[in-house]
């Protein structure tokens, strides 16, 4: 039989989600995925996943992709889509097939989101979907002396229309295709169809599945988080982006640039990747935001609670000296948090002693999932700063366990003798802490 207090993944995970479930529910989020991601066999599990959204209470707007649905019509017919200058030139036989690739392609969304067979994820569910004219489009028309004839760019989207329906509870369909005024088809780009959404509907999130990882760096390796500056520099620097990452990332600059609170790139071939993108704390794909999702700052009363929770475990073996909830509360303003999202990931106290000019560093401590990330030499490099900031001119810490580290961020061992008497007065012999001095 198994142990009553033995840690089950699945029920820590849904525990740690429901930050997330209270923070979307009433959303907008526009999905955006390629007609690739159409035509996998694994399309039934992202349907799964964004059915589970909707009964989550967060309101959908999905764009969706046709190329390779239109190029194997077009292959067909022996026909083929023409590029000038990266612009694709639509002539009238390639529309036909647009409008018959989006058709079909747009019928097969709505028939998978109307499966409800009992014993599967769908089981239960009533989602309807609303597609139409809601996507109002102009001629890119004649560039460089080149007529693109049937390729259009978004001039409106229908907002009113569309949010009568996600009030609702309906999911809204796009398909990158335009209608003007006139009557006339536009073939768009779904990134254009998703840009544009999210930007008129004032979306919370703008979220692609694309083909590849991420956002990599020069050594291959996910890119969690950009802010926006940082994501435009990416377009200048002499790495080249890969095409497909690079149109999704100008995409996401420009929706965040224009009120879109947050963009995700996200890898579509990972099973169940919306939601280990959105329902966990760093995600699988990259983030482009210009808000603060990792800081560095001074802690306040509302951070008490974060504060506890991390140092717990650690006041349990003896690392750190116990704290009361009021202990916290009365000397929040000597402590400093580092932030990831909204939870306290680490944190760490600065106590001076001014007539000395020396200040004692403590209660420093970094959630075991970050600790390779250098949190802990930030949380200190911080408190350093503020201790030069208040004229102080040295620093010391009492430690039992980690000794190494101070060392390793040049503090050197000394005797009591060299503290502060206040602080040698409450020196605790049991704990038999060593202590390491620091000069700024």
């Amino acid at each position: 039989m198994a142990s009553r207090d033995k840690k089950n993944p699945f029920v820590d995970w849904f525990r740690s989600s429901t930050p997330y479930i209270n923070a979307f529910r009433g959303r907008t989020f526009v999905i955006a995925f390629g007609g690739e991601v159409v035509a996998d066999k694994g399309f039934t599990h992202l349907v799964q996943d964004l059915v589970l959204l909707n009964s989550l209470g967060v309101k959908l707007v999905l764009v969706h992709g046709t190329r390779p649905q239109i190029e194997a019509r077009l292959k067909k017919q022996g026909g083929e889509i023409d590029y000038v200058n990266g612009l694709r030139v639509t002539d009238d036989a390639a529309l036909e097939c647009v409008k018959e690739a989006a058709g079909a392609v747009r019928v097969e969304i709505e028939a998978l989101m109307s499966m409800g067979l009992p014993n599967s994820p769908m089981a239960g569910s009533r989602i309807h979907i609303a597609s139409g004219n809601f996507v109002t489009a102009r001629p890119l028309g004649v560039r460089d002396g080149v007529d693109y004839q049937h390729t259009g760019e978004v001039r409106r989207i229908d907002t009113v229309a569309i949010e009568k329906y996600l009030k609702d509870n309906s999911i809204v369909l796009l398909s990158p295709i335009g209608y003007s005024p006139t009557g006339e088809v536009f073939n768009l780009y779904a990134e254009d169809v998703a840009t544009s959404a999210a930007i008129q509907l004032a979306a919370d999130k703008i979220i692609h599945l694309v083909e590849a990882k991420g956002v990599l760096d020069a050594r291959k390796k996910l890119v969690r988080q950009l802010n926006i500056d940082d994501a435009e520099k990416l377009f200048s620097s002499r790495r080249k982006l890969p095409e497909d990452i690079a149109k999704h990332l100008l995409s996401a600059v420009h929706a965040c640039r224009h009120g879109v609170r947050r963009a995700h790139i996200v890898d579509r071939h990972v099973d169940g990747a919306l939601l280990q993108e959105l329902f966990t704390r760093d995600g699988i794909g990259t983030l482009i935001t210009d808000e603060h999702y990792d800081d560095i700052r001074k802690a306040d009363i509302e951070d008490v609670g974060g504060i506890l929770e991390l140092i717990a475990p650690l006041e349990q073996e003896g690392t750190l000296v116990r704290r009361s909830r009021e202990m916290l509360e009365m000397e929040i303003d000597r402590f400093t948090v580092a932030e990831r999202d909204g939870m306290v990931i680490g944190c760490a106290a600065l106590y001076p002693f001014y007539d000395e000019k020396a200040g004692e560093i403590a209660c420093l401590a970094v959630h075991p999932d970050y600790q390779s990330e250098g949190k802990g030499n930030q949380l200190l490099q911080q408190l350093v700063n503020n201790a030069k900031e208040t004229g102080l001119e040295k620093l010391f810490v009492l430690t039992s366990r980690t000794s190494h580290w101070f060392q390793e961020n040049g503090f050197k061992k000394a005797d009591i003798k060299v503290l502060p008497m206040k602080r040698r007065l409450l020196y605790n012999y049991q704990r038999n802490s060593k202590v390491f001095i620091k000069k700024l």
